[in-house]
């Protein structure tokens, strides 16, 4: 009994002492998961509480370094930018800025330009980069994009001189002009032809004033505050309208076709300039005895059917240089021909600015010699045009009955122009 005893007491001390030898371990072994190691300083380091959060709303790209210059975490931003590669930061100068700040503690900022991720061609990237401590351990680099921003002022700063300069031409030459009356005040054929000159340059700032004014309101007026269902056959009439006296002189003949009783939603009065300075371009660009077209159909989209109002012309044509450039602001293809003609360079901006304010586009077809096709893609109305009231007073072209026919007077006449309808024309490849 006694062995027994013995045997029973040692086998309880045993377990008791495996039981608190297990325990010690497990604490042991919790205490030792819970230190940091070097490696997870390095692979997975603990962002102060609510940094996280602060990093997912900012809209820089963002990205934190560990001190082993390893990135913790980084934004989706900073990779479309082309920052982060590999897990490491890409940008040597910002790299070497995340060092100097790790080192001393210091702010640092500054701005670079970089080249874009793919085939490095193109408008490098300008941003500015802003490198601050973040804890004891932590550097974060935030990174904003400024190539919008730079290309925005560039445009203005080039409009303001382009301005300028439209500016002094007509008021130079008004100056020159009243001096060279004054001269002439004895030769009353002089002063006529002075005056004549006078009345030219007067009407010509005239209307670049009027055209600032246009671009300036289409480019603050949001069109769909007071948008209503507009016909397109009205402003067709209306645009041919507008242009019959200077196409009557050059003996241009102007013809409508197309699908009647479309309509679009929008700006009335936006829409009919926006078309007006198409049709417009085409008399003023076009030779003498050719054909201004105006034809207008619904096409279908995926977002739903868009209204495609096309002016073809036989005029001069535009370069593939040029193609990429006549909607900019005071670009003209052919400057002198624009002198004669009495062009600003604003009508092709302010139609793209009221088409895209439509949600629509305007694209450019066109070969030196064989004229060209803009083309205006507006979303249609939709159940507007089935509210609309008929206007058969104004809808010039709303259905055949309502057409007007040719006038009386002869179609060479240098006063008047033939008005005639076709089938729309194709717009041209």
């Amino acid at each position: 009994m006694d062995v027994n005893a013995a045997v029973a007491a040692v086998a309880a001390i045993a377990g008791v002492l495996t039981g608190v030898i297990a325990m010690l371990a497990f604490r042991w072994s919790e205490r030792e998961q819970k230190r940091p190691t070097r490696t997870s300083l390095h692979t997975d380091p603990v962002l102060p509480p609510g940094v996280d959060t602060v990093l997912s709303v900012l809209r820089s790209s963002a990205v934190v370094l560990d001190e082993a210059d390893a990135v913790v975490k980084a934004s989706s931003a900073a990779y479309a930018l082309g920052l982060v590669r590999g897990g490491r930061l890409a940008v040597e100068p910002m790299l070497q800025m995340a060092r100097d700040t790790r080192r001393d503690g210091e702010i640092r900022q500054v701005e670079l330009d970089l080249p874009r991720r793919g085939n490095g061609r193109g408008e490098a990237l300008a941003v500015s980069a802003r490198v601050a401590p973040l804890g004891s351990r932590l550097v974060l680099l935030l990174v904003e994009d400024l190539t919008e921003a730079r290309r925005i002022e560039a445009v203005r700063r080039d409009f303001v001189a382009n301005v300028s300069h439209e500016l002094k031409t007509p008021v130079g030459a008004l100056s020159l002009l009243s001096e060279a009356v004054m001269d002439a005040a004895d030769d009353p054929e002089a002063v006529e032809r002075f005056a004549g000159r006078m009345q030219i340059e007067a009407t010509r700032l005239t209307n670049l004033v009027q055209e600032l004014i246009d671009l300036s309101r289409v480019q603050n007026d949001d069109p769909l505050d007071d948008a209503e269902p507009v016909r397109v056959d009205e402003l067709v009439a209306e645009a041919i309208d507008r242009c019959r006296h200077a196409a009557g002189t050059k003996q241009i003949t102007m013809a409508a076709g197309g699908t009647a009783d479309l309509h679009v939603r929008g700006n009335r009065g936006q829409l009919a300039a926006a078309l007006g300075n198409l049709v417009e371009n085409a008399v003023n660009y076009s030779p003498a005895r050719t054909r201004v077209g105006i034809a207008a159909r619904r096409v279908a989209a995926p977002g739903g059917d868009l209204i495609e109002i096309a002016v073809t012309d036989q005029g001069i044509g535009i370069s593939e240089k040029d193609k990429e450039r006549v909607f900019e602001r005071f670009y003209r293809v052919d400057p002198a021909r624009s002198r004669a003609t009495g062009g600003t360079g604003l009508g092709l901006a302010i139609v793209k600015h009221v088409v895209a304010s439509h949600g629509g586009e305007v694209t450019v077809w066109s070969a030196e010699g064989q004229g060209s096709t803009f083309t205006l893609r507006l979303p249609e109305a939709g159940l507007a045009r089935d509210r609309a009231q008929p206007r058969s007073d104004r809808a010039g072209l709303s259905d055949e009955t309502e057409r007007p026919s040719a006038p009386p007077q002869s179609p060479h006449s240098p006063h008047t122009s033939a008005y005639e309808t076709f089938p729309a024309p194709e717009v041209l490849p």
